[in-house]
C-alpha cells in the first residue's frame, strides 16, 4: 500500500496545492487545518510523514512535532517555513524534526525532502522489525544462518515443510538436526498435533521397540498394564526418529511396516491400530554406505530417503558465526543475569577462525563459558576457550596480511587488493576507496592472462 502523508496548514491552498503534488507521486494523503486536527488523525490513521506549516494560529508546527512524538513516535515530521523563521525551524529540527523547507513551496524540493523522509521511517521500521525477530530468536531455539550452504537446506525444509512427505535430516552431530525437524513441523498442517521425537541411539534397544510401539498388559515380566507408544502417541502429528541409523535389523521391519501399511501393532496386542503419522527421521551415518555395507536395510532407507536434506557443518559456513554468536550470547547473559553486551573484533576473529568440530552446539557452550568467565561488558580472547584462542593465534590478527620474504612490489599490491576484495566480498569500488586508489587501478591489475595468473595490462607499476 502507498504511504500516507499527512499535510497540515491553515490555507486551504495551501493544502490542495500540496496534495495535488503528494498525489501525482502516487501517494495516499490526508489535510488537517489544524494541529488538534492533524493529532485526531494521527491516532487513527498508520501516517508515515507529517508536512506541516510552522506558523499556525492556536498549535504551531513546534507544538504540533512535539505533540506528534507522543502520538505517534514513528511518524517522521518536515516543516515549511517563510524565510523569516528558518531559526524557528532549525530549533525545531533539535526537537526531532526531520527537515524543513522555506516558502515558496517548490515542488522537486518538497517531494525530494517527503521522499526521504518515507526512506527514513521504512529504514527505521526494518530496523525496529529484525531487532524484534533477534529478540525473538534469543527467546528460544531457531534455525539461524545466512550462508548460501545453509540458505539452500532452509529452502528444501521450508519446500518440504506443508507436505506430508517423509524427510531424511542428514549431518554431523550439533547442526540442528532436531531444530529442522520442529521447523517441519511447525510449518506443515500438522502443527497442531503432536511433535514426538525419540533418539534411537540413546534408548537400549531392549527398550526402544516397547517405547516406539507400546504395549499391552503381561505383554512381558514387567508390563504392568497398557502403555501407548511413541508411534501411537504421534498420532495426526509427527515424530522424529533422532539416529535412525542406530535402529537394529528387527526394529527396521517392523518400522517399514509402519511406514508401508500405516498401522502399528503393541507388544502383546491381537489387532493392529491406525495411526498417521509424519515420519522425520535423522542421522550423522552415511544411510547410503551403511546399505552396502548390511547394516541398514534398502527397502526403509528409500522409503526414509524421499526428501534429502544435509545440514551443513559449521566450519562450511564460517559467515554465520557471528550472528550464531550474538545470538546466543544474548541468551546466555540474560540467563546468568550479566552485563555482557557483546564481542570485541579480536573475539569474533577467533571465533570464526577455530573449526567448530562439535558444531552449533559446541559454538553455543564456548559463547556460555565466556559470558559467565568475562569480567567486563564486552567478551575478549582471554574469555574463550583454549582452542578457539590457540586458533586465532594461527590464523594471525584480523587485520594481518601475510606477505611472503622476496615477493615483488607488484605481487605485494596484488595481495593487498585481493585482500582487500575478500574483506569487501568484491565490491571493488569499496576497496578502491579504502585503499585510496581509483576502481580502473584495481581492475587493470588483477586481469588474468591466458594462463590464469593475475599480471599488470598497463606499463605502470604503481597504484594510481
Amino acid at each position: 500500500m502507498p504511504p500516507l502523508i499527512l499535510i497540515v496548514d491553515d490555507e486551504r491552498s495551501n493544502l490542495d496545492s500540496l496534495r495535488k503534488i503528494f498525489e501525482r507521486e502516487g501517494w495516499r494523503v490526508l489535510t488537517a487545518a489544524s494541529g488538534p486536527e492533524a493529532l485526531e488523525l494521527l491516532r487513527r490513521e498508520p501516517v508515515s510523514v507529517v508536512v506541516t506549516d510552522l506558523m499556525m494560529p492556536g498549535m504551531s508546527g513546534e507544538a504540533l512535532l512535539r505533540a506528534a512524538r507522543t502520538v505517534a513516535p514513528d511518524v517522521e515530521v518536515v516543516l515549511v517555513t517563510a524565510y523569516g523563521t528558518v531559526e524557528a525551524a532549525v530549533s525545531a529540527m533539535k526537537e526531532g524534526a526531520y527537515d524543513f523547507i522555506t516558502k515558496p513551496v517548490k515542488r522537486h524540493a518538497v517531494v525530494k525532502s517527503v521522499r526521504r523522509a518515507l526512506e527514513k521511517a521504512s529504514l527505521l521500521a526494518e530496523n525496529r522489525a529484525l531487532k524484534a525477530q533477534l529478540a525473538g530468536l534469543t527467546q528460544g531455539n531457531a534455525l539461524l544462518g545466512d550462508s548460501p550452504r545453509f540458505r539452500a537446506a532452509l529452502e528444501v525444509l521450508l519446500q518440504a515443510a506443508p507436505t506430508s512427505a517423509t524427510v531424511l535430516l542428514q549431518g554431523e552431530s550439533g547442526t540442528g538436526k532436531e531444530l529442522a525437524a520442529r521447523l517441519l513441523h511447525d510449518r506443515s498442517p500438522r502443527a497442531g498435533g503432536p511433535f514426538v521425537p525419540i533418539n534411537c541411539a540413546a534408548i537400549p534397544e531392549s527398550i526402544l521397540e516397547s517405547e516406539l510401539f507400546g504395549y499391552e498388559k503381561g505383554a512381558f515380566t514387567g508390563a504392568a498394564g497398557r502403555k501407548e507408544g511413541r508411534l501411537e502417541r504421534a498420532h495426526g502429528g509427527t515424530l522424529f526418529l533422532d539416529e535412525v541409523g542406530e535402529m537394529s535389523p528387527g526394529l527396521q521391519v517392523k518400522l517399514l511396516r509402519v511406514l508401508q501399511d500405516g498401522v502399528v501393532e503393541r507388544l502383546g496386542a491381537t489387532q493392529p491400530s491406525r495411526i498417521d503419522v509424519r515420519l522425520v527421521a535423522a542421522t550423522n551415518k552415511d544411510l547410503a554406505a551403511e546399505v552396502k555395507a548390511g547394516r541398514f536395510r534398502e527397502d526403509l532407507f528409500y522409503r526414509l530417503n524421499v526428501v534429502a536434506v544435509r545440514l551443513p557443518p559449521l566450519r562450511e559456513r564460517r559467515e554465520d558465526v557471528p550472528l550464531l554468536a550474538t545470538v546466543f550470547l544474548r541468551r546466555v547473559a540474560e540467563k546468568h543475569q550479566k552485563r555482557v553486551t557483546g564481542f570485541s573484533p579480536a573475539a569474533l576473529h577467533s571465533l570464526e577462525g577455530w573449526e567448530w568440530p562439535g558444531n552449533v552446539r559446541e559454538l553455543e557452550h564456548a559463547v556460555e563459558r565466556a559470558v559467565v568467565l568475562c569480567p567486563g561488558e564486552r567478551v575478549e580472547v582471554s574469555d574463550l576457550p583454549e582452542p578457539v584462542r590457540a586458533a586465532r593465534g594461527a590464523a594471525g590478527p584480523p587485520d594481518a596480511l601475510v606477505i611472503p620474504m622476496g615477493a615483488s612490489m607488484d605481487e605485494i599490491e596484488r595481495l593487498v587488493i585481493r585482500e582487500t576484495l575478500r574483506q569487501t566480498r568484491g565490491d571493488k569500488t569499496l576497496a578502491a576507496q579504502i585503499l585510496g586508489i581509483a576502481p580502473r587501478t584495481i581492475y587493470r591489475k588483477l586481469d588474468r592472462d591466458a594462463a590464469g595468473r593475475l599480471v599488470d595490462e598497463g606499463p605502470e607499476g604503481a597504484p594510481e
